[in-house]
C-alpha cells in the first residue's frame, strides 16, 4: 500500500503565497506521474498541476503564471508554490502519485486533501 500525505495549507490574504507539499511513501514500485487537483464547495474536483518523473509539467490555464509545481523523485515528494493567490483559489486541494507496477497495470493513490482558504 502507498501512503500520500499533504500539509502546508492554511489562510492567506489574497496576494499572498503558499507552498504545498506532498510526500508518497509505503509500498512504492515506481512513481511516475505526481499532481496536484483541487476542489471547491459543490464543484467537482479539477486538475491544478502534475509533474512526471523527467520533469514535464502540465497547468491548468487558471494557475499558469502564478503557481510552480517541483517534485524530488528521491524522495517521492512534490511541492505547489502557490503566488498571488486569488480568493477563487480556495478550496481542497489534493495530491495524487500514479505508482507504475508494470508496463500495462498503474494505480493512482490520493491524499486526504489540505485546505487553502484566501480571504479578499
Amino acid at each position: 500500500q502507498v501512503q500520500v500525505v499533504e500539509s502546508g495549507g492554511g489562510l492567506v490574504q489574497a496576494g499572498g503565497s503558499l507552498r504545498l507539499s506532498c510526500a508518497a511513501s509505503g509500498s512504492i514500485h515506481s512513481i511516475n506521474s505526481m499532481g496536484w487537483y483541487r476542489q471547491a464547495p459543490g464543484k467537482d474536483r479539477l486538475l491544478v498541476a502534475t509533474i512526471t518523473s523527467d520533469g514535464s509539467t502540465r497547468y491548468a490555464d487558471s494557475v499558469k503564471g502564478r503557481f510552480t509545481i517541483s517534485r524530488d523523485n528521491a524522495k517521492n515528494t512534490v511541492y505547489l508554490q502557490m503566488n498571488s493567490l486569488k480568493p477563487e483559489d480556495t478550496a481542497v486541494y489534493y495530491c495524487n502519485a500514479v505508482d507504475v507496477i508494470t508496463t500495462v497495470y498503474r494505480t493512482t493513490y490520493w491524499g486526504q486533501g489540505t485546505q487553502v482558504t484566501v480571504s479578499s
